[in-house]
């Protein structure tokens, strides 16, 4: 075989893990949807304007997604709170909600040393 043959027989298995990769990507966003619609009425209507809506969801990347829909469902929790939920450090946790603050999305609130984040409803549009 040239080397031609083979760099031209690689090239449709590279759009295939290209189109996979694409199909994976819309599945877990698909599953955020899913997620989001089996909540009943009444944790929706808990944050009928909150900004983070199914498109903010969406639009974010996988790691601040998770964060921001544990802090969804969890309403008011510190860092430790959410990594409970998440299933990751901490740190970690702390890093993506603050931000989420940095953005605009939560607000943050220190009572003594723990540091509360929730979304801001009396801002929103």
């Amino acid at each position: 075989m040239k080397k031609n043959d083979i760099l031209l027989s690689r090239k449709p298995l590279h759009i295939l893990e290209k189109i996979k990769e694409n199909l994976e990507r819309l599945n877990e966003k698909m599953e955020v949807m899913i997620e989001i619609q089996r909540h009943d009425k009444k944790e929706l209507q808990a944050f009928p304007d909150a900004s983070l809506d199914v498109m903010t969801l969406l639009s974010m990347p996988d790691h601040l997604r998770k964060t921001a829909m544990t802090i969804c469902r969890c309403g008011r929790a510190t860092a430790q709170e959410i990594a409970q939920h998440t299933k990751r450090a901490r740190a970690v946790e702390s890093a993506y909600l603050n931000q989420l603050v940095l953005m605009g999305y939560l607000k943050k609130e220190r009572i003594g040393r723990k540091a509360y984040f929730f979304i801001d409803r009396d801002n929103q549009e």
